[in-house]
Formats: C-alpha cells, sequence, structure tokens
C-alpha cells in the first residue's frame, strides 16, 4: 500500500474508535443537535474515505477495522538468543533416527515469554501463511461489485437523510436501509474469488443483517415484547439466571 492510502486507512481506523466517545460527548456538551451534527460530520468523513480508496486507490471490499489489528502473539519477534543461534548455524532440530520424530534440540530453545509447543516447522509454515494472507492483494471489482459497494459505503448517509425527511418512527427509513444492505450483498454475492479476509468480511456484514430485528420500529412494534417475555420465562423457570434476566 501507498502512503496516503495507509494514511487514509489511519484516519478511518481514527474515527471508527472515536465516533461512539464523540457522539455522546456532544450530546452531553450542546444536547441532541449537536448530536445529529456530529453523527452526520463523521458519517460524511467516513463516506468520503471510503470512497476514495474504493475508487482512487481500488482498495476492493474494505473491511471494519479498515486496518487489522495486530496479533501479538502471533508477532512474536525472535529472541536474541534464537537470532544468535540462527546465525551460527546451529541446528534447531533433531531428527529420531528411528523414530524419525523431529524434536527442537537444547541448543535452540528459546526465552520463555516466546516458547511453542508447536514444532519449529509448523510454527514457520503458519507464520508464512498468515503473512500471504495480509499481504494477497484486493480482489479486483467490475462495474457491478463496484457499485453494490459504493451502496454500501453511502448506505449509513442516506439513513440519515431518509430520518430527516420521514422521523424517527416510520418504516421508511428502517426500510430503505435494510433494502440496500440487501441489495449491496446479492450483488458481491456474484464475486468469485475472493480472499480470506474479503470472505470473512462479508459474512460479518450478512450476520449485522440480523441486527435489523433490534433496531426501532421493528423492536418497538414486534421484538421489544417478544424478548421481554422469553427474559421474564428465563427469569421464572430457570434457576441461577433470574439475576441476570431481571
Amino acid at each position: 500500500q501507498s502512503l496516503p492510502q495507509q494514511k487514509l486507512l489511519t484516519w478511518l481506523s481514527v474515527l471508527e474508535c472515536v465516533e461512539v466517545f464523540a457522539e455522546m460527548g456532544t450530546a452531553r456538551v450542546w444536547g441532541e443537535m449537536g448530536r445529529w451534527t456530529i453523527i452526520v460530520l463523521i458519517q460524511l468523513a467516513k463516506a468520503i474515505l471510503r470512497l476514495l480508496l474504493l475508487l482512487w486507490y481500488k482498495a476492493g471490499i474494505q473491511t471494519s477495522p479498515p486496518i487489522v489489528p495486530l496479533n501479538r502473539e502471533q508477532q512474536q519477534p525472535l529472541h536474541p538468543q534464537d537470532m544468535e543461534d540462527n546465525s551460527s548455524g546451529k541446528d534447531q532440530t533433531y531428527v529420531g533416527k528411528r523414530s524419525n520424530r523431529v524434536v527442537r534440540s537444547l541448543q535452540s530453545t528459546p526465552s520463555l515469554q516466546s516458547r511453542h509447543w508447536g514444532s519449529p516447522q509448523q510454527r514457520e509454515e503458519s507464520q508464512n501463511r498468515r503473512a500471504e494472507e495480509l499481504n494477497q492483494p484486493p480482489t479486483p471489482l467490475g462495474l457491478q461489485e463496484t457499485i453494490a459497494e459504493s451502496i454500501y459505503i453511502t448506505r449509513p448517509l442516506l439513513h440519515l437523510l431518509s430520518l430527516g425527511v420521514w422521523g424517527q418512527r416510520s418504516w421508511k427509513p428502517w426500510l430503505l436501509s435494510a433494502v440496500l444492505d440487501i441489495s449491496s450483498l446479492s450483488l458481491l454475492s456474484d464475486l468469485k474469488d475472493l480472499n480470506r479476509r474479503e470472505r470473512a468480511e462479508l459474512r460479518r456484514r450478512t450476520i449485522l443483517l440480523l441486527y435489523y430485528l433490534l433496531r426501532s420500529p421493528f423492536y418497538d412494534r414486534y421484538s421489544e415484547g417478544r424478548i421481554l417475555l422469553l427474559l421474564r420465562l428465563l427469569a421464572d423457570y430457570v434457576p441461577g439466571v433470574g439475576f441476570v434476566t431481571r
């Protein structure tokens, strides 16, 4: 990735990390009008950054969070002693003459902090496989897939606009948002040869469709009563969970 693209991803990650805090803080200081203002500004900034990544830098299907978190357990550096052993050419493994079992030699035993219980070959293969997955280029998107990703990016803005036009109690914003989400996923479903990161992102978006059951006005009219009934049944008839459900 180029340096400008990395900067865009960094700013996008920062916005996603602070947007809830900014919304709550603004509502506390400036009230409801300030809360909705900061929501619109943040969603507008996120949409602009994502559209730049999609259309200008050809970033493909964008994940959330934009920057993949570092797995520190899988990225442990070599201990200085291990680096000295490698540079000196010492054998890290020993193969049994009768069993042909591969074990680590005592001379190349790493420190306790960086020790693992697999063979060095298995660890090296897994690290190489993870590095290849992270470094895979994004799948090129055609016109249909680019439109689908653009719909997904601009959907929060369209939802906010519909809330301003029809109000928070109307079914139209809920339906519009659901139609846009389903349309984007259906258009992207025809895309083949996705890498592992992109397939995981599409699965995440599909699972997030369940949140529409917990969004107003569907929640207020249908889900709330059934969820409260289920919680009451659990509190009354299942021992030990009444404190939590109440």
